[in-house]
């Protein structure tokens, strides 16, 4: 199983609610990540409350406070980025609903770099704005409604292998 970080807008004040919550719907580790903390398989690593989550060539994940980017932080733009320059074409990017168009210009440099990027589709998303962005780029390779997603990655998965 490939690790799987996130980057959510999340209220600054937020506490352990969102990894608590996701726990209840997979048997995979799930964890606000640390500052230097070295990715692993099988973990899903969330952007703490407050920070950019951006991920280092070495496999490690670093936090950052810098100034927020279209209002947020964490950025979903900051991590796909780092996500980007760090593994290339092994990136596999998800943007789902959100109110702002965060994670487009992030998409598109995972697109340059031979990644994938899939998009729910905003008529499935409670707030479009996020997705459709990300679609009017020209970057997304799928379009695809919420409930078809996790079968899409699934799939993905198994064609690419086991990962050590």
């Amino acid at each position: 199983c490939l690790p799987i970080v996130v980057a959510q807008h999340r209220h600054k004040r937020s506490n352990e609610g969102l990894p608590a919550y996701l726990r209840k719907f997979t048997h995979l580790k799930v964890v606000d990540a640390d500052d230097k903390q070295r990715i692993k398989s099988g973990t899903v690593y969330l952007a703490p409350a407050d920070y950019h989550l951006l991920i280092g060539a070495d496999a490690e994940l670093n936090l950052s406070v810098e100034d927020g980017v279209r209002h947020s932080r964490p950025s979903i733009d900051v991590l796909f980025e780092s996500a980007a320059d760090a593994y290339g074409p092994g990136v596999i990017a998800v943007i789902l609903t959100g109110a702002n168009e965060d994670g487009s210009l992030g998409a598109k440099r995972i697109k340059q770099r031979g990644g994938t990027v899939v998009a729910q589709d905003p008529q499935t998303a409670e707030a479009p704005a996020m997705p459709k962005s990300a679609i009017d780029s020209g970057v997304v390779d799928q379009i695809l409604p919420l409930d078809q997603i996790a079968s899409f990655l699934a799939d993905r998965c198994r064609a690419i292998g086991p990962r050590r």
